[in-house]
């Protein structure tokens, strides 16, 4: 029996997957789940680095957070995840989406092997992930979630990020067929689409001072976003407080996506 409160961000009871979990926006999402309450399944293909993730986070808040191996790209692990989840907790009310790579490259340029590569992680995982839990959410009655980390690039190009943009984009609209697809039975498909978070990736563009500029002149707020900022949009998107909202991507970019010219940068 699930325990039920009064908070609609208090998840005691419930079961949640988090993919790409091992750092970044993925960690923060794992990390904030478990501090309201839900048990966590915590995958990625870096093993050694998401069990030291998981760790952290049952010492911090005493939570029940299982690191699994998994590569996102074999169908084969995706079933695994899923059922490793169901092994654990007998149930999935969450799903988040995260596992995402750049690879460099423009039209021109560009491998059509890496192109693969990408759309695999990016996004055929999530088709394959989303299918797989939703059926057992489905089977188990569960009017679950499903959070998809799209990106501000599904709406804004990168000529020589042709793979991760297409990706991304993918991204926003498999979120809204899945939502389509699975509203009448109760299950919820919602994305997040991110700006500048301060990422491992993107703390060595903030390290460079002309690359520390050319982020901040684009970005109204005067600063990049936390992991944390983006996993507490998350939780609200799986919790009874966005119980009307599917289908939907939710841009958190600091103003840049309402941009049409560039701000000054405060050089204190």
């Amino acid at each position: 029996m699930v325990r039920t409160s009064d908070n609609p961000l208090d998840f005691t009871g419930k079961a949640v997957i988090v993919t790409g979990a091992a750092s970044g926006i993925g960690a923060a999402c794992a990390r904030a789940f478990a501090a309201a309450g839900a048990g966590v399944i915590m995958a990625d293909v870096n093993d050694a680095k998401n069990r030291d993730a998981a760790d952290l986070i049952m010492i911090d808040h005493k939570a029940n957070c299982i690191a699994h191996a998994c590569n996102v790209a074999s169908d084969a692990d995706c079933d695994a995840l899923v059922l490793r989840a169901l092994d654990e907790f007998g149930r999935i009310d969450v799903l988040v989406n995260n596992a995402g790579i750049v690879s460099p490259g423009t039209i021109l340029d560009l491998d059509p092997a890496e192109w693969d590569r990408v759309m695999d992680i990016n996004l055929r995982s999530y088709f394959v992930l989303t299918q797989i839990a939703a059926r057992a959410m489905i089977d188990r009655k569960i009017r679950g979630a499903i959070v998809n980390m799209s990106s501000l690039n599904a709406e804004l190009a990168i000529a020589n990020q042709i793979a991760y943009v297409a990706s991304k984009g993918g991204v926003q609209q498999l979120t809204k067929a899945a939502a389509l697809g699975l509203a009448p039975h109760g299950v919820r498909v919602n994305a997040i689409g991110p700006g500048s978070i301060m990422t491992d990736l993107l703390k060595s563009v903030m390290a460079d001072d002309a690359g520390r500029r050319r982020i901040l002149a684009r970005t109204p707020l005067g600063r990049v976003g936390d992991p944390a900022e983006i996993a507490s949009i998350a939780l609200f998107l799986a919790s009874g407080m966005a119980s009307y909202i599917t289908g939907q991507t939710i841009f958190a970019d600091g103003g840049r996506a309402a941009l049409n010219y560039t701000v000054p940068v405060d050089d204190r």
